[in-house]
């Protein structure tokens, strides 16, 4: 049961990103906005966890390093709002 719940995080991480890939690609939101780094961040924590259990550690730090940027983008967009 513990790998099904994991392999579903896996995927919902996966469907995420396809999501805000595709959004980002057909200039429906822009690259730095909320929604494309927020879809980013939860896709990647999904992954993040999938990928740790699974022991796939090169994909963990793609996702890390991932969700990461998505992060530092939205504390510079936070930053310059203010």
């Amino acid at each position: 049961m513990e790998r099904i719940i994991i392999d579903i995080l896996g995927w919902a991480g996966t469907i995420l990103f396809l999501i805000a890939y595709g959004l980002v690609s057909s200039k429906k939101v822009e690259g730095d906005s909320w929604w494309y780094q927020g879809l980013n961040i939860v896709a990647g924590t999904l992954l993040i966890i999938n990928t740790f259990y699974l022991r796939a550690y090169p994909s963990a730090g793609l996702n890390i390093a991932w969700v990461g940027i998505a992060v530092l983008t939205l504390g510079r967009k936070v930053w310059m709002k203010n």
